[in-house]
């Protein structure tokens, strides 16, 4: 499985200190149906979500975001959605390390001023984020090439397999 490097989708924005309970609200974490998942994430913040997402589009957010509680439902439903890439400003580590863990690229690009149903293309092995709607580009901060290649094998488990002495 490919990483596709050069995302270009439209954009879901949001605010701050977005939790782990308000990607997918702790009453639905108790299934391991993936699609369960995704039809319920975002839905105490945003009920229409699920029905506006398309594959391939890309969630902004502000500062902090995926607080809360170390639960890896919260990246494996965003990506079971649709979404291909999470920007924000800054991730609660545990989110950022799980959405890599799972194959959900994630980049940091300070403050922004990318409003929602904008066009967006996101450059993950350089780093950049372009508004195409506001013609502003953003330097994010650039991912290791470890995790390039984790994301590139479709999550950590799967890059272990592939390139480490790890059996399942």
């Amino acid at each position: 499985m490919a990483l596709q490097t050069i995302i270009k989708a439209t954009a879901h924005v949001y605010g701050d200190h977005i939790d782990t309970d308000r990607i997918i609200p702790g009453k639905y974490t108790k299934t391991l149906d993936l699609s369960t998942l995704a039809s319920h994430v975002l839905e105490d913040l945003d009920p229409e979500f699920n029905k506006k997402v398309q594959q391939g589009d890309i969630l902004i957010a502000g500062t902090n975001f995926g607080c809360g509680s170390s639960r890896e439902q919260a990246p494996l439903a965003l990506k079971q959605s649709g979404v291909s890439v999470v920007i924000a400003q800054d991730f609660a580590r545990i989110f950022f390390r799980n959405a890599i863990n799972i194959g959900l690229p994630v980049l940091e690009i300070g403050q922004h001023d990318i409003a929602k149903n904008s066009e967006v293309e996101v450059d993950l092995k350089q780093g950049i984020v372009k508004d195409l709607t506001a013609g502003i580009t953003y330097k994010a901060t650039k991912l290791p090439d470890i995790m390039i290649n984790i994301l590139n094998e479709g999550g950590l488990v799967n890059y272990l397999k592939e390139h480490g002495n790890y059996t399942l």
